[in-house]
């Protein structure tokens, strides 16, 4: 589990925002991050636990393409508090397909970008927790930041 922090102490320790979240399994698998001040996709490279580090392939997000990528997060964080709310149940989830219509199209609008390309940098990161966010899934972005760095040699 990750360190748990403040925002200021956050970017002074240079973590940097996570905008999108698409898989996690006990840590961020495939998300949308800044790194370097910029969007950039990453995509957990040959999940293995093995490892004392994790590499992820990374490649950058243009500012349009992130812009829909948020928003196809908003449709998803929205849901989920409402469904937190009990308000709605699992059957509604936006990603079951068929549900959100603009969720739908933004799905087919932006896998092309989801797929990383050759070339992409590998980097490792450290995840540390937004301290006071008592909400995992929020519309500016999970409950967690990341830093970035080379993969050691």
């Amino acid at each position: 589990m990750g360190e748990i922090w403040g925002e200021k102490q956050l970017i002074a320790d240079g973590f940097e925002r996570v905008y999108v979240e698409s898989e996690w399994y006990g840590e961020p698998l495939a998300d949308l991050a800044d790194i370097g001040g910029k969007p950039h996709y990453f995509k957990m490279y040959g999940y293995d636990h093995s490892h004392e580090t994790d590499e992820y392939q990374v490649w950058p997000a243009s500012e349009a393409v992130a812009e829909l990528e948020r928003e196809q997060w908003a449709i998803y964080a929205r849901w989920y508090e409402r469904q937190q709310a009990g308000k709605v149940g699992q059957e509604s989830h936006p990603g079951h397909g068929g549900v959100d219509a603009r969720y739908d199209e933004l799905e087919l609008l932006l896998a092309p970008h989801r797929v990383a390309p050759d070339g992409a940098r590998r980097l490792v990161c450290e995840l540390r927790f937004v301290a006071g966010v008592d909400v995992r899934y929020r519309v500016e972005g999970p409950d967690y930041w990341l830093r970035w760095r080379p993969r050691p040699p």
